[in-house]
């Protein structure tokens, strides 16, 4: 394995403001993602918002030849969905927009999952545990810790709720490059694994299916969706390891962190009420 770059405080800083952005374009999107309009929609929105009113650059674009800003994973598709002119979101879908940004030569990454129009409740709470895994992973990152215990964070929740979680995909160490060390595996066993430091900065991305963990990759070589058509959902942050817990650099306004009372063993966010930006 490649080196971890820790990151100095000043470069921490550069990538909290990448992050404030990103969180913005989420923002921005939260109005506009509606049945009837078209993944390829979403790609010129956000595209146009980065460039124009951010001044920042769409990460994403052209890196492994990539045409698009954006990733639009609609239903069965875990990741890497295409933006299409002919895709029309409709009632009922849900669809993972999956986003970076950089500025000032630092890279943010992140995604949420839409709900669009009337769900169907079965779609809904796959979503929302989905959200809960990520936060489970991220409620186990501060230093000491490992990697390890952050995998089994997510898959633990996942699988407890009757879910599977892919494992060919994974979350990734980020700073000047989109795609650094660590790889951030969405399941584990506590304690095994690279230990965490202060100044480690990574995505923590879950993709967990309502079916099982099977994916396959359509001949386009970018889509992947589920091996039995079932539904998948994704949520990421990027986030950063901090002197006493964890820093979520991508966090939006007014988003929910939610709380487990049912598991004193899932970490408070560590610092200032919480240390989260």
């Amino acid at each position: 394995m490649s080196k971890v770059t820790l990151k100095t405080p000043e470069e921490l800083a550069l990538m909290r403001s990448a992050g404030r952005l990103l969180a913005q374009v989420f923002s921005y999107l939260d109005a506009r993602i509606e049945p009837g309009i078209s993944t390829m929609d979403i790609n010129r929105w956000a595209e146009r918002y980065i460039v124009d009113e951010l001044h920042a650059r769409p990460a994403s674009k052209g890196q492994y030849d990539y045409p698009y800003v954006l990733n639009a994973s609609v239903n069965h598709v875990v990741c890497h969905g295409i933006p299409s002119e002919t895709q029309l979101l409709a009632s009922g879908d849900i669809v993972n927009v999956d986003i970076t940004l950089e500025k000032n030569g630092f890279i943010a990454d992140s995604s949420k999952t839409y709900l669009v129009g009337d769900v169907t409740p079965n779609a809904k709470r796959l979503v929302d545990k989905t959200y809960e895994a990520m936060w489970r992973g991220i409620q186990a990152v501060k230093p000491g810790a490992t990697l390890g215990d952050v995998g089994h964070a997510i898959q633990s929740h996942a699988e407890r709720h009757g879910y599977s979680v892919v494992r060919e995909y994974c979350g990734h160490g980020i700073g000047r490059e989109m795609h650094e060390e660590p790889q951030v595996l969405h399941y584990g066993k506590p304690g095994k694994g690279l230990t965490l430091k202060e100044g480690m900065v990574f995505t923590i991305e879950p993709m967990i299916n309502m079916g099982k963990a099977k994916i396959k990759t359509k001949r386009d070589g970018w889509t992947v969706v589920t091996s039995d058509k079932k539904l998948s959902a994704q949520w990421e942050h990027t986030v950063a390891v901090t002197a006493t817990g964890v820093e979520v650099l991508t966090l939006r306004d007014d988003e929910p962190i939610p709380t487990f009372p049912d598991d004193s063993r899932a970490q408070p966010l560590s610092g200032e009420a919480p240390q989260v930006r």
